[in-house]
C-alpha cells in the first residue's frame, strides 16, 4: 500500500472549509487505497484529518517528537505511532514512510515542511509530488512568492514544476497516479534553467 504524507495546521484555522476539507482528504485516501502518515497530533486538521481516515477505517502512522507530543497532544488510538527526539528525526521519518505529500493549510511548521520535501526533491534525495490544497485560495500568496524565486533565479524551474497548487481534493489524488518519478542521479540537471 503506497503513502501520503500529509502535512497540516495544528489549529483549525478560522473558515470551516478547512475542516471540510481535512474531513475529506482523510476520506478520500483511504476511499482510493492509500494509507496516511502525518506529525501525529490529535489537534487542529491534523486531528480532524487523522479522525477521517480512521473513521474509514484506514491505516494513520503518526510521527511526533517527545517535546510536541505533551503540546500538540499525541493522537491515542492510531494505527501506529512513533515518538522521536527531533523535528529533523520526525521529518526525516515521515519522508521515508510515504511516497506523495499534500499539504492542508497551516502555518509556519506546515510550510517548512513541505518546503523541506521540496528542496529534498531538488536535492535527488526522492521524488515526490508536493501538493498544496488550496482550500479558499490559502496558498495562492506563498505560491506565487515561490514562482518569483524561479522568475528571480534562485529556484530551478524543474523543481517547481513538483510543486502543485490544487483547489480541487479530487484532482489531488489524480496528481499522484499520474506523478512520474525522476531519477535522482539527474538532480544537477534540474539544478539548470
Amino acid at each position: 500500500m503506497k503513502t501520503i504524507c500529509v502535512y497540516a495546521g495544528s489549529a483549525l484555522g478560522n473558515k470551516e472549509s478547512y475542516s471540510v476539507a481535512a474531513k475529506k482528504l482523510g476520506y478520500l485516501i483511504v476511499d482510493s487505497g492509500f494509507s496516511m502518515v502525518y506529525g501525529g497530533g490529535s489537534r487542529g486538521l491534523m486531528g480532524v484529518v487523522a479522525s477521517a481516515v480512521l473513521e474509514k477505517k484506514g491505516s494513520v502512522t503518526g510521527i511526533i517528537t517527545k517535546q510536541l507530543d505533551e503540546i500538540e497532544v499525541g493522537y491515542k488510538g492510531l494505527t501506529a505511532m512513533e515518538v522521536v527526539g527531533t523535528m529533523h528525526e520526525r521529518k526525516e521519518r515521515m519522508a521515508e514512510l510515504s511516497d506523495f505529500v499534500i499539504s492542508l493549510p497551516g502555518g509556519v511548521g506546515t510550510w517548512e515542511e513541505f518546503y523541506e520535501a521540496l528542496a529534498w526533491n531538488q536535492l535527488g534525495f526522492y521524488s515526490k509530488p508536493i501538493i498544496l490544497l488550496n482550500i479558499d485560495g490559502y496558498y495562492n500568496e506563498l505560491y506565487n512568492f515561490t514562482y518569483k524565486s524561479v522568475e528571480e533565479g534562485f529556484l530551478p524551474q524543474k523543481t517547481f514544476e513538483d510543486l502543485y497548487l490544487i483547489e480541487d481534493i479530487n484532482e489531488s489524488i489524480d496528481v499522484i497516479k499520474s506523478f512520474e518519478k525522476k531519477d535522482g542521479k539527474d538532480w544537477f540537471e534540474r539544478l539548470e534553467r
